[in-house]
């Protein structure tokens, strides 16, 4: 069944001094038995600045290094203080130039699908100004232009400002229009249109996230069921910082994840049946 952690799952731990980017790569491995990471540049970034300075890349071959040795592979690569829209033009300068040194690093970690926001409030969302999309647009269409050249797919997941409204992410998938783009689908999580959401921006969905909310939703198994009847086979990825035990906490989540996978998977496979 193709599980993944997200590595945000053990921000906590890493807060707290007891984990890095090995770490997370050796439990992911040999905790987990996963041979795929939905790895999240916060191990390995400076959160001094607004827009995040990435550490250099000889500590990004060291990552990639780790692991081919442990013959692992990147499915997301989830990516905070890159995003693209911000009012001041210089700010959005810079965050623009952090994103490029981003895929510079998801190309030599060899992921399969990045994540890159859109920008705007983690709390609030409303839709996009007439300068916003265009900018938006054209930005994920360079990135995906980029994406499709050396391999891999990329685009927003509904985790801030716009992308929390399922009309605005269908709109700039349409209007984008490209094979190499694509959403981190975070089942559920939305501001608007809540139970229609993950239903609305399923034809775009590269990669998935589930919390501790998701797999306690009544209708859990019925979206994933939506997504694959729709055509998904990417990897469910399980992302949930837990306030404390994070270990045992994971082992829960991915527990959870494989039961609903399988049960959705399980009548999918009945009704595709003659």
């Amino acid at each position: 069944m193709k599980i993944s952690i997200g590595g945000y799952s053990f921000f906590n731990t890493f807060l707290e001094g007891k984990m890095d980017v090995f770490g997370y790569l050796e439990t992911v491995k040999y905790r987990y038995r996963m041979d795929a990471v939905d790895l999240w540049n916060g191990f390995f970034i400076d959160r001094s600045d607004p827009v995040y300075k990435l550490a250099d890349e000889s500590y990004i071959r060291k990552i990639r290094e780790a692991l081919d040795e442990k013959e692992m592979r990147v499915v997301n690569f989830a990516v905070d203080g890159a995003h693209l829209w911000d009012p001041d033009p210089d700010i959005r300068q810079k965050l623009y130039e952090n994103a490029l040194v981003h895929l510079d690093a998801a190309e030599i970690l060899g992921a399969e699908t990045v994540r890159i926001d859109t920008g705007g409030s983690y709390q609030e969302s409303e839709p996009m100004s007439d300068e916003q999309f265009e900018y938006t647009v054209k930005r994920y269409q360079e990135y995906a232009d980029r994406a499709a050249e050396r391999g891999y797919l990329i685009g927003p997941e509904n985790h801030m400002g716009a992308s929390l409204l399922p009309r605005e992410m269908k709109r700039i998938a349409e209007e984008v229009d490209h094979p190499a783009f694509g959403f981190l689908l975070h089942l559920g999580r939305w501001k608007a249109d809540e139970t229609a959401g993950d239903e609305m921006v399923a034809p775009w969905a590269v990669h998935t996230h589930f919390d501790a909310r998701t797999v306690l939703l009544p209708d859990a198994e019925d979206k994933v069921r939506s997504l694959l009847a729709g055509g998904y086979r990417g990897y469910w990825g399980v992302e949930y910082n837990a306030p404390g035990n994070q270990y045992v906490e994971m082992e829960w989540m991915i527990g959870a994840v494989k039961r609903i996978v399988s049960l959705a998977s399980r009548v999918d496979e009945v009704r595709c049946k003659p």
